[in-house]
């Protein structure tokens, strides 16, 4: 925990009530008194809470301590400079009437607050766009809520247009009412997805357009919407794993160790220091991956088909390797609460190496063919620039937001693994364009391969699990020779790892940005609650501002350069 977080903040809310969970500092505030707190958070220079990461609503309609209310409204901010983190909770004594909205203070509220209306039907006075987002615009109900009839079929009968939104959006953006109703004029509007390869998902992006140019723009997400949360609330926490190898499934492993390092945080475990090291190769050589298939991607969306082989031929070639590491080749499920589903296997580390130097001659192929090529320098250089203190104010983390110029990255801000004890930098961008965000990961892929090649020189022999047979499965010989390692078994796989009641949230640096879970557990083997963090659903939620005044080719492009996961997106 961050005394020195918690000192200020005790300091600044005397009267608020103030504790800590993990490495947040948790604030609980009546409803009144919420703006001027997250104003003050901001604001204040000696604060300067300035990213907001997520906003989630918790239901304790079945939780087994009693709350002041049913609901509340929990919003994570960060102070990134100082390494500070603060959840503001407060109560909702009605969900009609609700809470103010914190869209004048933060862009990314926006769409954290219409998650939360959606999910759990708490109204945000205030908010400029109070609509659906994961769910159909026709669906009944709020799914995330304890009483709600997971059984209850629901289906979309007719198409929302969005006409009304992009009409506001062209308001907004200084287009005049009448040129909107005239079909002579050359406003058009066009659907870009959501069944199309350029969009990278599942995803509408509806433009009204002036020639090529893009007036204004509207997004709709949530055609993929796998209900993780609501199905986690009915799983063991292990068993939640592989739910989370399906989020961002380019660098799924990525999700199975955050999701693990969340719930060990507050379970007190410290892995092995085999486990640990284990992480760090793994996370860093999905990071590898991730980056191999965006940029890939990405130039040809481009037209630059050549350089998708020089990339994804390495990143293909890589599968046989991963299911040899882990058993298989895209979602693994290769993690467990309290270390790894077991070890590498003998002589690993000749072929780590060989697929380290194939991935390093495909991306310098693959930026001999960039450097110096003007048709990239035109199509990316100052087109779809986010500034740094847009970038922050809509949520942006990871690449995207080191693009613009920010160097936050949590495994040098907020060390876990020994990743203080590893010499690598990170890369930074200065326009927070398209170049910037292509730019920064060919340069990642290299920064990851040299922290794999120091982890590997480093790993210690040792078990890859705690000796807990609270947390981990006893050994088979233990099962099978006696009653105390027999009943271990079955708790453990029937009722899962009891863990302790409270509420946390614990973050990890994944490909794309801080990939955060807030847990709410009520003592069992299952999460009340698991909320899930997603770093590009917030750079989704600042698309539009990247996109209008530009081409509509460009805006295929920038969708690729921010790297959106329909998993991870939609959840």
């Amino acid at each position: 925990m961050n005394t020195t977080a918690l000192e200020v903040l005790q300091a600044a809310f005397p009267d608020a009530s103030c504790t800590t969970s993990v490495e947040a500092v948790v604030l609980t505030v009546q409803p009144a008194q919420l703006e001027p707190t997250l104003a003050r958070l901001k604001n204040d220079p000696a604060l300067n809470f300035g990213l907001l990461l997520d906003v989630t609503a918790v239901d304790y309609l079945e939780y087994p301590v009693q709350q002041e209310a049913r609901f509340y409204v929990v919003y994570t901010l960060r102070n990134w400079e100082k390494n500070m983190l603060v959840q503001v909770r407060t109560p909702v004594a009605d969900p009609e009437t609700g809470v103010p909205s914190a869209t004048p203070l933060w862009s990314s509220a926006n769409w954290g607050e219409r998650e939360a209306y959606d999910q759990y039907g708490i109204n945000f006075q205030g908010h400029p766009d109070l609509r659906r987002i994961l769910n159909h615009w026709q669906f009944q109900g709020h799914p995330l809520r304890k009483d709600y009839n997971i059984l209850q079929g629901q289906v979309c009968y007719e198409s929302d247009s969005l006409e009304k939104e992009i009409k506001a959006q062209l308001a907004r953006n200084g287009v005049d009412q009448s040129l909107m109703e005239d079909i002579n004029t050359e406003i058009m509007y066009l659907n870009l997805g959501p069944s199309h390869p350029a969009t990278h998902g599942a995803i509408r992006i509806l433009t009204a357009l002036d020639g090529e140019t893009i007036l204004a723009n509207v997004n709709e997400i949530g055609y993929l919407h796998r209900g993780f949360e609501k199905t986690a609330e009915n799983r063991t926490y292990n068993q939640v794993i592989p739910l989370t190898d399906r989020l961002n499934y380019c660098s799924a492993l990525m999700n199975n160790i955050a999701y693990a390092k969340a719930v060990e945080s507050w379970l007190g475990i410290e892995i092995t220091e085999r486990a640990k090291f284990m992480r760090v190769i793994l996370s860093e050589f999905f990071r590898v991956q991730d980056h191999l298939v965006c940029i890939a991607a990405n130039l040809v969306d481009m037209g630059g088909l050549t350089n998708y082989w020089y990339l994804y031929n390495e990143k293909e070639a890589s599968y046989d390797f991963i299911s040899r590491l882990t058993g298989a080749r895209l979602t693994s499920s290769f993690t467990r609460i309290g270390g790894m589903y077991r070890d590498f296997y003998e002589g690993w580390e000749a072929d780590m190496e060989k697929q380290l130097q194939d991935i390093e001659k495909g991306t310098t192929d693959s930026l001999k063919l960039v450097l110096k090529n003007r048709i990239v320098h035109d199509r990316t250089q100052n087109v779809c620039v986010m500034p740094a203190d847009r970038a922050l104010s809509y949520g942006y983390t990871g690449p995207c937001l080191r693009a613009s110029g920010v160097p936050f990255d949590l495994r040098k801000d907020n060390p876990y693994y020994y990743y203080d004890t590893f010499d690598f930098t990170i890369p930074l961008g200065s326009k927070g364009d398209i170049y910037d965000r292509l730019m920064i990961r060919y340069e990642e892929i290299f920064q990851s391969i040299g922290i794999i090649r120091q982890a590997m020189k480093r790993i210690p022999k040792g078990p890859v699990t705690v000796s807990d047979n609270n947390v981990t499965l006893p050994a088979k010989a233990e099962v099978y020779k006696n009653i105390e390692g027999l009943a271990s078994h079955f708790k453990l796989v029937f009722e899962g790892v009891e863990v302790p009641a409270g509420e946390w949230y614990d973050s990890f640096e994944a490909a794309n940005g801080e990939l955060g879970f807030h847990f709410v557990s009520d003592g069992s083997g299952r999460p009340y609650k698991c909320k899930v963090r997603p770093p590009c659903f917030y750079m989704m939620s600042g698309y539009h501002e990247m996109v209008e005044g530009e081409m509509i080719a460009d805006a295929v492009i920038n969708l690729g350069s921010i790297n959106i996961i329909g998993g991870e997106l939609d959840r």
